[in-house]
């Protein structure tokens, strides 16, 4: 009887594996590895991921390493998504930068550093940041060809369940087929009602990082974690900065106690606020803006004048030209959509992580979603704990969190223990001058399990990770308290305030 194609391929291949040296041996595929290779059809993926950002290009790399046969489609052109291109990375970098050059204009002589003069070069400001977001985006490149992820450049759209169309960036077309397709297609600036973002006069976080000149009076919309950090960068550089925010609070997911400490220290480096305050509406024909703004309640209507205006109102999931309506995918009056405990939509075979899906809108939480998502998918076990994921404005000084704030262990109605300590009382923080703020810890009273910690400290986006694992296991702060911390450290201040809260700090 005649041998197919298919059988006279996998016989030629096998009989040139026999015949190849020991170590060749060693990478030869079984027969099973043959069958099932020759018989999925090699036109079609395991794992589809629309959307190459935080949550998209993790969740690549981590089901081409469970062995899953995988592409992401990202139309940006560059992997990183908003995160690394236009988000947190740029941003640092900036917050970084203009930290430098404020430190060496106010604090430098003080350790005896002294200049003449000290000054901004902002484009090559600007190159730095532009340096460190391309060596990162080419890095997440040569992961993909490392785990085999095939990448593909272009706009994707669901034709079915199984099939995305991809009209790529060089001008063609072609349909990408999978098995399990996931949306990770992240977020995008919300926009406000009568102002036009035209990334000139009135800019988003994406504007706000390239901006040519240094504007000499720049209006925030919105005091969430994007518009203070935007507002400090370009504030330490000079600006003037006024922020105006609906609410009567900056930042209100923040431990109210350690929210009215931040907004003094920002207030310390000239940045005003307007709270209760709505902007009205934005006039741009002159050669700023003026904006008309009035109480969030109503009242009196007033002018107020910039070069610049950021609108920071926060972030909107970015679901629309993607097809998903034809599918039938549910979603919630927020645009969001709507997953169960393994991150599968309603329509068999499509699910969807990240900012696209209901919880924290940050890189790191789309991350943890992409991971165990495609855990799931190749049959393991896939976790997440909205409850424990971490929150880091990166201000000078920085504030983080993880767990409840204190409000919100008012309202659950536990009995609680509140433990402090200043970083004035911290050696380190001593040492280098570089003393403002706090770590705040609550515990649950009767059995001292650790229920929230917010600190606000340089370097607290470092520090924090501590108690995010003493969450994660359920540590009492009596754990923390009787763990050795090295000397002189900025962490030892956890450690006392850890020793506040069930006992008594030693250095205070």
């Amino acid at each position: 009887m005649a041998m197919s194609s298919i059988a006279r391929r996998k016989s030629t291949l096998l009989s040139k594996n026999l015949c190849n040296s020991t170590e060749s041996l060693r990478y030869t595929l079984s027969l099973s590895s043959f069958s099932r290779y020759f018989s999925s059809g090699s036109d079609e993926n395991d794992v589809v991921i629309i959307g190459g950002g935080p949550g998209g290009y993790v969740a690549a790399i981590k089901a081409a390493q469970l062995g899953l046969k995988t592409t992401c489609i990202e139309k940006r052109g560059a992997l990183g998504g908003t995160c690394l291109n236009v988000g947190c990375i740029p941003s640092k970098a900036l917050l970084h930068s203009s930290h430098m050059y404020h430190e060496a204009k106010h604090s430098f002589a003080s350790h005896g550093v002294k200049f003449s003069s000290v000054e901004v070069d902002l484009p090559a400001m600007m190159g730095q940041k532009d340096k460190a977001v391309a060596n990162l985006t080419k890095g997440i490149e040569g992961l993909f060809k490392k785990n085999k992820v095939n990448y593909v450049k272009g706009y994707g759209k669901f034709v079915s369940p199984s099939e995305v169309s991809v009209d790529t960036i060089e001008g063609g077309n072609t349909v990408v087929k999978g098995k399990h397709i996931i949306v990770a297609t992240g977020s995008d600036v919300k926009s406000l009602p009568g102002v036009t973002i035209d990334e000139q006069k009135i800019v988003s976080s994406t504007g706000a990082l390239a901006l040519k000149e240094i504007p000499k009076r720049l209006v925030v919309i919105g005091a969430g974690y994007i518009g203070l950090e935007m507002g400090s960068v370009w504030g330490r550089i000079g600006s003037e900065v006024t922020v105006v925010e609906f609410a009567s609070d900056i930042v209100p997911t923040m431990d109210g106690e350690v929210r009215k400490q931040f907004q003094r220290s920002l207030e310390k480096q000239g940045m005003k606020f307007k709270l209760k305050t709505k902007v009205v509406s934005v006039d741009t024909s002159g050669d700023g803006v003026k904006l008309t703004i009035e109480p969030s309640a109503g009242g009196e209507q007033t002018v107020i004048e910039a070069d610049v205006v950021l609108v920071s109102a926060g972030r909107v999931p970015f679901t629309s030209g993607l097809g998903l309506e034809n599918l039938g995918v549910e979603m919630d009056k927020g645009g969001r959509i709507l997953v169960n405990e393994r991150f599968s939509t309603n329509v068999s075979g499509v699910y969807a992580i990240g900012d696209v899906i209901p919880g924290p809108m940050l890189a790191h939480k789309a991350e943890e979603d992409g991971v165990a998502c495609v855990e799931f998918i190749a049959g393991k076990h896939g976790h997440v704990d909205y409850d424990l994921v971490p929150g880091v404005c990166y201000t000078h000084p920085e504030v983080a969190s993880v767990g409840k704030t204190e409000e919100q262990v008012k309202t659950l109605g536990v009995e609680y223990r509140v433990g402090k300590f200043p970083f004035m009382a911290n050696s380190r923080a001593k040492a280098i001058d570089n003393a403002e703020g706090l770590v705040k810890i609550l515990a649950e009273k009767e059995s001292d399990k650790i229920l929230g910690v917010h600190i606000m400290a340089p370097n607290a986006g470092e520090l924090i990770h501590e108690a995010v694992l003493a969450l994660h296991y359920g540590a009492s702060s009596e754990d923390i308290a009787r763990t050795c911390h090295a000397h002189p450290t900025m962490s030892e201040a956890l450690k006392e305030a850890a020793m506040a809260t069930y006992d008594k700090a030693i250095h205070i």
